[in-house]
């Protein structure tokens, strides 16, 4: 090519550039909505809000806190935290105090790494809730709330609530060892009884997550970094141990072994089967290739029991792409099809299987997915859906084909204030359709009361 040709040529590229830079500085600026309508007219519109700090501050071992014992005695892991700011301060009174997550300062869980939201600013700066931006959904209809469950003084968040067939209401609360834990009401509220410490057995490793009620109106209570889940009788008796206590690790039923890795929550299919949901995404640990060979897999999954506890199957999950999850948070099982709902709360996803584990399709939502809710009683009501938006403060009912949000139950951002939730969880409902509603951020449990109009099952 010869000198002039050469110029020539590279006139026009730069013309072209020169060119395609105008062309790109003319382009609007995208302007990302922070509100908008509801799906349907009369739907609850949404708009995006800042986010409130955890009332009492992250808990011990999380984002930047970290703590020498973050991790202890949940296997590979522990050490210093993401800022190896050495050991948490000691808590004066009360190592589980309300907003601690259930977890004291030795047993705290690992910091987050194996999530993508340990990227974002919330948990890189100690906790998930703190600077992150939220959805909240403008309430259409009108309903109340009370606190009509008196718990003991001195007591931890509660981490669950479950109601039986005959409207009584149990609740599982993160206690000290010793303490009561597990409360049975009556349908009056009145507490009928406190099931014996040394069977819920709070000593350490402990940490309280998530229960359901079967069919048999037993209850199912959750030992997350304690790896156990318990069954107990409508009298309060200890029924059922799954997993090894103080020992994460695969459920191989080949060989006999049958640990359980991260327990969540639960849920029961229509014939009876056991669903047990396991991995809590940024706060679960990595162990892929541990030097543990009973703990190698790592991931998030569904375990799947016969109504007899005798293995079915299993799924994984991992953090990205259809038919995957990165945590089981918020899970449930739909009680007129018997689906699998799988509930990926850092994602705002959920993932919905068949009862053996068949891919079906994908939700995305606009909130964490902390609990899902079917409502089970016969009648109108019967596979009504809920979604309790933890961090994001609100109990909301979605449509159960496409997710869009119908009605707001309860809260109107993340607080402690009357009517709000620190973090709205794991719920049962009774058969006048009021729901009950457990605050892992606090030791209450909010009842909502659904004005005095009919609810579609349908939507």
């Amino acid at each position: 090519m010869n000198r002039f040709a050469f110029m020539t040529l590279a006139a026009a590229i730069l013309g072209t550039v020169s060119t395609a830079s105008m062309v790109i500085a003319q382009v609007p600026e995208t302007k990302v909505a922070i509100s908008g309508p509801g799906a349907k007219p009369g739907l609850p519109g949404w708009y995006i809000e800042g986010s409130a700090a955890d009332p009492l501050g992250p808990f011990p071992g999380r984002g930047t806190g970290g703590g020498a014992g973050a991790g202890a005695g949940r296997g590979a892991g522990g050490g210093a935290g993401r800022g190896g700011r050495g050991p948490a301060a000691p808590v004066a009174v009360n190592p589980m105090p309300p907003g601690s997550n259930g977890v004291p300062p030795d047993w705290a869980p690992p910091p987050c790494a194996h999530s993508i939201v340990c990227a974002s600013p919330g948990t890189a700066f100690g906790g998930v809730t703190d600077g992150v931006t939220r959805v909240a959904w403008k309430p259409t209809t009108k309903w109340t709330h009370a606190y009509p469950f008196e718990l003991p003084a001195g007591g931890g968040d509660v981490s669950g609530a479950g109601v039986d067939s005959k409207d009584n209401v149990w609740v599982w609360e993160r206690n000290l060892p010793g303490q009561p834990a597990l409360f049975k009401f009556g349908p009056d509220h009145k507490l009928l009884f406190s099931v014996d410490p040394a069977l819920t057995d709070q000593t350490q490793p402990f940490r309280g997550h998530g229960m359901c009620v079967d069919a048999n109106d037993n209850a199912w209570v959750i030992n997350e970094i304690g790896e156990v889940v318990k069954e107990f009788s409508p009298d309060g008796k200890l029924l059922r141990t799954l997993g090894t206590k103080g020992h994460r690790g695969d459920w191989d039923e080949a060989k006999g072994q049958r640990l359980l890795w991260d327990p969540v929550t639960c849920g029961f299919g229509p014939n009876g089967d056991i669903y047990i949901f396991e991995g809590h995404g940024d706060e679960s640990p990595n162990d892929v290739g541990s030097d543990d060979p009973t703990n190698v897999v790592g991931v998030a999954r569904v375990l799947h029991l016969d109504k007899n506890a005798n293995f079915v199957n299993q799924w994984y999950g991992n953090a990205k792409g259809p038919a995957k999850f990165n945590n089981a948070h918020g899970s449930a099982v739909d009680p007129v099809t018997g689906d699998v709902w799988v509930g990926d709360r850092e994602d705002d996803r959920i993932t919905i299987y068949t009862a053996n584990g068949h891919y079906l399709r994908t939700l995305q939502m606009r909130n964490l997915i902390c609990a899902l809710y079917f409502d089970n009683h016969k009648g109108p009501r019967f596979g009504t859906l809920w979604l309790g938006t933890g961090m994001d403060g609100q109990v909301v009912r979605i449509d159960r084909n496409n997710g869009n949000v119908l009605e707001v139950a309860g809260g109107n951002r993340k607080g402690l204030g009357d009517g709000q939730f620190s973090e709205a969880t794991n719920m049962g409902s009774d058969s006048h359709g009021h729901l009950i509603v457990g605050d892992t951020q606090h030791p209450r449990a909010t009842e909502l009361i659904p004005p005095a109009t009919k609810v579609s099952a349908k939507k």
